[in-house]
């Protein structure tokens, strides 16, 4: 299988070594190079792209609000010098945060995580986009999960728990995979382990979520949207 890749940085040199890294890692193609992150927004609406390697200082438009405006990113790697921003980028839920200058041993490490991340998304879950079902993987088993019955999903290292009304699924896969698979009006990201159904909130604070018995953090990035979204006043 062959991943289509697009590079974004504002550095000629850093796109070129970066490019000619990944002409020698099967399986990569480079499909499109950008100096700027804004002009990736029409190119992705329109070009099926599997990876992007991101930069972060760039001109008009940063890497990291470029990842905030997008509601279904493809999975991304970050290419930075600056290590200031990976609290940020791992909230957004990157694939990986490489440190400029670029090793191909660490470059190879990226793919490969991310490789792995697209393998799982397309093999352990299946649905239609509006399905009221998702059949997600556990050991050897699909099992069923009706949508509405989700109360929220915690990503767990290189597993995410599916909680559902009586039931709780481990599947090994990445949360922006079951992001994806949901509908954006019933199902938020407060943070980038957790995702809540609306419906089954039961109470909230400035800083958490709670369902059931269980309180969920709200993260900084994701708290601004989030209030947009649930239409909550988090200062009341």
């Amino acid at each position: 299988m062959s991943y289509k890749c697009v590079l974004v940085d504002d550095e000629p040199l850093a796109v070129g070594v970066l490019e000619g890294f990944l002409r020698h890692i099967p399986d990569i193609e480079v499909v499109a190079t950008f100096n700027e992150a804004i002009p990736l927004f029409d190119f992705i609406q329109h070009h099926k792209v599997d990876i992007i390697f991101l930069d972060i200082e760039m001109p008009n438009l940063s890497g990291i609000d470029f990842l905030k405006c997008l509601k279904d990113p493809p999975f991304v790697i970050i290419t930075s010098a600056n290590r200031d921003y990976a609290v940020d980028g791992y909230e957004l839920n990157v694939v990986d945060y490489i440190l400029k200058p670029l090793t191909m041993e660490r470059l190879v490490r990226a793919v490969s995580r991310a490789a792995e991340a697209l393998e799982l998304k397309a093999r352990n879950v299946t649905a239609a986009p509006d399905a009221e079902y998702i059949f997600l993987k556990e050991g050897k088993k699909f099992i069923r999960v009706k949508v509405d019955e989700i109360q929220y999903i915690e990503s767990i290292k290189d597993y995410v728990k599916v909680v559902a009304e009586g039931k709780t699924v481990v599947t090994r896969m990445n949360i922006s995979a079951v992001e994806k698979l949901l509908d954006p009006a019933e199902f938020i990201r407060v943070h980038r382990s957790f995702i809540i159904s609306k419906k089954h909130i039961d109470a909230y604070t400035a800083t958490s979520i709670e369902i059931g018995s269980v309180e969920i953090p709200v993260g900084r990035i994701y708290r601004d949207e989030a209030v947009r979204r649930l239409g909550y006043d988090f200062e009341v």
